[in-house]
């Protein structure tokens, strides 16, 4: 690898102008994207050993931690938004990438005839983790010789994967197991490769066990939500059942039913709704990388392809089919919940018309009850006004000398006063339901 600095900082140029105009805000980001992830040039013999921590916490830690390497290096540590890296370490170099849920720390150095040398990488003594690892690394590039071909042997063989890639000129290995340290082996045999080839080839190789194991991370959460999903599922089929049953069904409790399991429905899918989508993801830039690589198979061994699509891809069907469930579930949830929906508003019609109904009924009698109220009050009231009358008419014929008969005058008064009283409750009447419509107009 070269030594210059311009080789190991990832930064975009600055673009201010192009032939004398300016430029649009973004143009220096995205010009500086596409360099932003630069193939190292590697040339072997070399190691590399990379490390993968889950940092839900946020790109703080991150910054944490290479503030303390760059401390104990004498140099200046990375701006804060950065989100990759590269110092020198050792006889080797450090490099930091940060991605949305996790960051990963490459160290590239010296391969002995021994092996790496532990103390040579940063992650020893003093090395801060900025979360909890989830891939390990620990790809050893090495000429193709007879004694390194001789290290093919020190994989376990149910799950060695050897092809050839690069036409040829180099050969890769590894069994996805993991060694003592915890780290997946892997072996790249040189035999041809530029450091640029052999670069672009480690990085794939380290890209294709990273995102592999991200993807399946989906998995047991898969398994977690397919036993609940069932549950649901044979819980709306028995509600859809009872709802067939009209006469004992008891459609407010089934729709609480069903709402409930909505909510419930909801809730798992929101909560599994990133995980799901961060898998298939993970597992398109692993077949990406497969397909990159371009394998010819050595007879008797499996390549790298061939094997994680028998593994990983069963996972991926298990995490789609679970998510599928979920999406057709909450249709028939909808369904189903529309529809009962719908009977208890014809019920509450029902209900409705028949309250209404009664009210007329009773608007009726009440009518019936004021009539006969009415005409009782007209035969009081008129009583009391004759009455009157006629007490008026006796101290008249006293007064006048009985010049007329007070009998006759209360008698001729009957008709009169009760005319009179009839008519003025009748306007009393007829001016309160005029009143009455127009309050509600």
């Amino acid at each position: 690898m070269s030594d210059e600095a311009s080789n190991l900082e990832f930064r975009p140029r600055a673009a201010g102008a192009v032939l004398g105009f300016p430029t649009h805000e973004g143009r220096p980001g995205a010009l500086g994207e596409v360099h932003a992830r630069p193939y190292p040039l590697v040339e072997g013999p070399r190691v590399l050993v990379q490390l993968s921590f889950m940092t839900e916490a946020g790109s703080s830690v991150d910054h944490a931690v290479l503030s303390e390497l760059s401390r104990r290096l004498g140099i200046a540590a990375p701006d804060r938004q950065a989100r990759h890296h590269a110092m020198k370490w050792g006889t080797g170099t450090l490099r930091w990438e940060r991605h949305t849920e996790f960051s990963t720390y490459l160290w590239e150095g010296m391969l002995g005839k021994s092996g790496p040398r532990q103390e040579d990488s940063p992650f020893g003594n003093g090395f801060s983790p900025p979360g909890t690892v989830i891939s390990g690394i620990r790809l050893e590039i090495r000429k193709w010789t007879p004694a390194a071909e001789k290290l093919i042997a020190n994989f376990d063989p149910t799950s060695l994967c050897y092809s050839l890639v690069e036409h040829g000129k180099a050969a890769i290995v590894t069994d996805f197991r993991q060694d003592g340290d915890g780290l997946t082996r892997m072996l790249v045999l040189d035999r041809g490769l530029t450091p640029a080839s052999t670069g672009a080839l480690s990085q794939r190789l380290i890209d294709i066990e990273t995102y592999r194991t991200l993807a399946v991370l989906g998995l047991p959460l898969a398994l977690s939500l397919s036993a609940r999903v069932r549950r649901i599922e044979d819980r709306l089929a028995t509600i859809t059942r009872e709802m067939k049953d009209t006469d004992a069904r008891d459609s407010h409790a089934l729709l609480a039913d069903l709402t409930e399991l909505a909510a419930e429905l909801e809730a798992d899918a929101a909560a599994s709704l990133y995980r799901f989508g961060a898998s298939r993801a993970y597992d398109g830039i692993v077949r990406e990388r497969l397909e990159a690589l371009d394998e010819e198979p050595v007879p008797g061994h499996d390549t790298w392809a061939g094997f994680l699509q028998r593994r990983v891809a069963p996972a991926m069907r298990t995490c789609r089919s679970v998510e599928e469930r979920q999406a057709n579930l909450s249709r028939k949830l909808t369904r189903a919940t529309t529809l009962l929906r719908t009977w208890v508003d014809v019920e509450v019609e029902k209900q409705n018309r028949d309250l209404l109904a009664s009210m007329n009924n009773r608007a009726r009698l009440q009518l019936r009850l004021q009539q006969t109220v009415e005409g009782l009050s007209v035969a009081a009231v008129s009583y009391y006004v004759v009455g009157l009358i006629g007490y008026l008419a006796k101290g008249g014929a006293s007064a006048f000398g009985h010049a007329f008969s007070p009998e006759a005058v209360t008698a001729a008064a009957v008709p009169v006063a009760v005319l009179a009283v009839w008519w003025g409750v009748r306007r009393i009447r007829h001016s309160h339901s005029e009143t009455g419509k127009a309050a509600g107009e």
